[in-house]
């Protein structure tokens, strides 16, 4: 069986990097290989980061930039998540850039979290931590589960996958 190749963005708090790490392992296991263009800052970056360092409108253009190299976009959904401002910016231009918009519940979260407004708007699916799931969101069928992985009723929006 050959291995699949899904070029993605994938949109996470900066404390959720080991799930990032994690998905990619989940899914290399099932022969799909993400190759991830979003933005890992070092220590030192984010310490310059969160100082204000770098102009919003530079991180803007940055991420832009990787979103459109990416064919989907992936947000890692955690208990924060929906408290990040840039997570929720990052979801909007994927919007506005025609990308699909997986949102995948953090490994191990049991009861339902609040998601971003944005992805409650465009999300094409919203997955359970089960390899199955993401790779069925990533061939492009759209689902909504719970963190379980049960079935979850879709609220409003939505891209339109092609």
């Amino acid at each position: 069986m050959s291995e699949t190749v899904k070029n993605v963005f994938v949109s996470h708090h900066h404390k959720d990097d080991a799930s990032v790490d994690n998905l990619a392992k989940m899914l290399s296991g099932k022969n799909v290989q993400l190759r991830n263009s979003s933005i890992r800052a070092k220590p030192e970056n984010q310490a310059r980061l969160d100082k204000k360092m770098v102009s919003d409108k530079t991180i803007e253009r940055l991420l832009r930039m990787k979103m459109r190299w990416a064919g989907q976009v992936i947000v890692i959904i955690g208990k924060e998540t929906h408290a990040r401002a840039w997570v929720n910016w990052e979801i909007k231009v994927a919007h506005q850039l025609g990308k699909p918009i997986i949102g995948v519940y953090e490994h191990g979260l049991k009861e339902k979290v609040e998601l971003p407004e944005n992805l409650k708007k465009y999300a094409t699916a919203v997955v359970g931590w089960k390899p199955d799931s993401v790779i069925d969101a990533l061939a492009g069928h759209s689902q909504f589960q719970n963190p379980d992985g049960t079935p979850s009723l879709k609220n409003s929006g939505g891209n339109i996958v092609c």
